[in-house]
Formats: C-alpha cells, sequence, structure tokens
C-alpha cells in the first residue's frame, strides 16, 4: 500500500474510533440543566442514537414531564441491539418516540415508546433522517467526530436549534470557526477545561491500554476504562454565561504584551490576563471562547497554521509565509483575535 493511501486508511480508522465514543450521563445531565427554559412544549431529536440505550434518549425519557417536552425521537443506525455498542450490522434500522407517561407511573415504560422501523439506515443524511429533522425544536446529541462539519452544516441549512457535543480542534475547521465568528454557534456552559469522559466498546478499550497513556487517552473509573477525547459542547441557544462580562484587573504594557510580527495584533497568553483599557486587537488563547460575552467583545478571526485565509484570519497578514502569529520570529500558539467594543 502507498504511503500516502496508508495515511488516509490510518487517519480513516483513527476517526471510525472517535465516533465510537458515547457520552456519559453525568455529562449531558451537568450541561443540559442550563437550558430548561428552551425545552417547554418542543419536539427533541436525538438523530445519532441508538435510542433504547441512549443516554440522550434516557435523560430526555425520564426527564420528559419535569422538562415540559412535547415529544421525544430517537434515531437508530441500522441496529435494533439492547447492546449499547452494536456493531451496526442489524438489517433494520429504527426509530422511537415518545409523548410522556400514559400509566401514572411516570416513568418511560417500553409499551409508551413507539417502535417505528425505517426503511432505508438511519444514516442523520438519509431523506428519513431529514424528515424526522424537519419536525423537531431543537437536535441534542453527539455526533460522529468525523462527519462534524457536514453534520453541522446540516443543522444550519434546516434552521435548527442544537446543542452537541464537538471535538475542541473543531473551533479551527473553517466551517465551524466561521458560525463561531458570525454568533451562530458558540460554546456550551461546561467548561472547555472540564475532562470528558466516554463509554467505549470493549475491544477499543482494550485497544486504549495497549496504545495510550493512562490520563491522556483513557482514564479508569471504578474499574471501566473511559475514553478521554478533546471534546466540548456547541449550541446556538441562549444561555445565562454569554451574558457574564469577563472580569479585567490588568493594565496594558508594551513589555507584557508584545505586538506579533506578522499581525497588527497584542499577544495575550491568558485569557484572564486580558487587559483592561487596550484598545488595539488582542490575540488570545481559543480557550477564550468559554468565557466571551458577544456583548463585550468582538471576534475578529483567527490565526492560521497551513496558510493565510483572510476569511477566517479577519485582519490583514503582515507576513509573507509562515501565517501562525510570531513574535521576535518564533511561533506562538494559535490565536483568536478580538477587540474590546467597550473601549
Amino acid at each position: 500500500m502507498a504511503k500516502t493511501a496508508q495515511n488516509k486508511s490510518l487517519h480513516k480508522a483513527k476517526n471510525k474510533k472517535n465516533d465510537e465514543f458515547y457520552t456519559q450521563l453525568s455529562d449531558i445531565e451537568r450541561e443540559l440543566k442550563y437550558y430548561k427554559k428552551h425545552f417547554k412544549d418542543k419536539v427533541i431529536y436525538c438523530n445519532c442514537d441508538d435510542p433504547r440505550v441512549s443516554n440522550f434518549f434516557h435523560f430526555f425519557s425520564y426527564n420528559f414531564e419535569k422538562l415540559g417536552l412535547k415529544k421525544l425521537i430517537a434515531t437508530c443506525y441500522k441496529s435494533q441491539s439492547m447492546d449499547l455498542f452494536s456493531q451496526n450490522d442489524s438489517e433494520q434500522a429504527i426509530y422511537l418516540e415518545y409523548t410522556g407517561d400514559k400509566n401514572g407511573n411516570f416513568v418511560p415504560d417500553p409499551n409508551e415508546i413507539g417502535i417505528k422501523q425505517l426503511k432505508g439506515d438511519g444514516d442523520f443524511r438519509s431523506k428519513e433522517s431529514i424528515s424526522l429533522l424537519t419536525q423537531a425544536d431543537i437536535v441534542v446529541t453527539n455526533p460522529p467526530f468525523s462527519l462534524f462539519r457536514e453534520y453541522v452544516a446540516q443543522l444550519i441549512e434546516h434552521g435548527k436549534k442544537f446543542i452537541i457535543v464537538g471535538n475542541k480542534n473543531a473551533i479551527t475547521y473553517k466551517e465551524i470557526f466561521k458560525l463561531i465568528k458570525e454568533d451562530k454557534m458558540w460554546v456550551g456552559n461546561t467548561p472547555m477545561s472540564t475532562d470528558m469522559l466516554f463509554d467505549v466498546p470493549e475491544d477499543f478499550s482494550k485497544e486504549l491500554v495497549a496504545n495510550k497513556k493512562e490520563g491522556s487517552g483513557y482514564k479508569i473509573v471504578n474499574g471501566v476504562v473511559k475514553g478521554r477525547a478533546q471534546a466540548v459542547w456547541f449550541t446556538n441557544l441562549d444561555i445565562a454565561k454569554r451574558h457574564e462580562d469577563l472580569i479585567l484587573y490588568k493594565n496594558y504594557t508594551p513589555e507584557e504584551y508584545p505586538t506579533y510580527d506578522n499581525y497588527d495584533a497584542v499577544n495575550v497568553d491568558k485569557t484572564k490576563d486580558i487587559p483592561l483599557d487596550c484598545k488595539e486587537v488582542l490575540g488570545v488563547p481559543i480557550t477564550f471562547l468559554d468565557k466571551h460575552n458577544p456583548e463585550q467583545f468582538e471576534i475578529l478571526g483567527m490565526s492560521a497554521s497551513a496558510g493565510y485565509d483572510k476569511e477566517i484570519v479577519g485582519i490583514p497578514f503582515l507576513g509573507d509565509k509562515d501565517a501562525r502569529p510570531l513574535i521576535s520570529g518564533k511561533n506562538t500558539y494559535a490565536r483568536v483575535f478580538i477587540k474590546n467594543k467597550r473601549l
């Protein structure tokens, strides 16, 4: 096999493994408690879930009345297996509908959940899944990381509200950052620094232990191997956090905040150290998005790594080759370019 083809094959296999990370109920509960006001009288759609065992379906079905939901829909990709980690080898894809408790015990009993067969494979891109998507008010799920660009593009195309899990690196994708810059998508309530662990198939857990470092690629919790991913919540639903000002306390000095060689912008190493009196463009860490209040700061762009892209970078590039932000000829970390609206 040619080296290029081999690399593509390995990359594809790696993506496939990342797509088999299953969100823990504790992480779902921690994030979704901040969106309760948005759920009342809404149709919730979990379109990347094996619904009978999905923690997303579990959360919404057991809190259906408490949240005041109208309907819950979940689709399953080619599998009716009760095994959480089915191999998607069933010939029949299904979807489930739940409209609330009928017998007064406030528990989603099997006979209260409508199980319906799909003609196709249940892929979120299929006509049947898109038809269900058009019925939904809010989409909540952990989509395949390898298809994240395409998945988000579909939600935007259909004008859907969403709360989804994605890889932190997705922030640097041109298509995703453009939405963040235009204030059409933002980081959810859970801090980006919060460690998110995921359930993984048994064979993959053995692979993680054999090839990854504990604490980095995986963690063992109560004897169970949990996959660790650089994950973050993304949403376009308003949350209180977006309207909280970042408290600034430091004053600008040229010594502490040097200007880049190739951008007319000031470097800030830590979000907490953003100067309160600087009117210039600031280059801040990507983790700033965790604290971004669009009423306080304007996002102008983001430094490029592979090359200068005017649409993404957002400010003039003063260099000739390396588009990464340089200070005295040395590369710094990726930066988001912002400006204080209050000055």
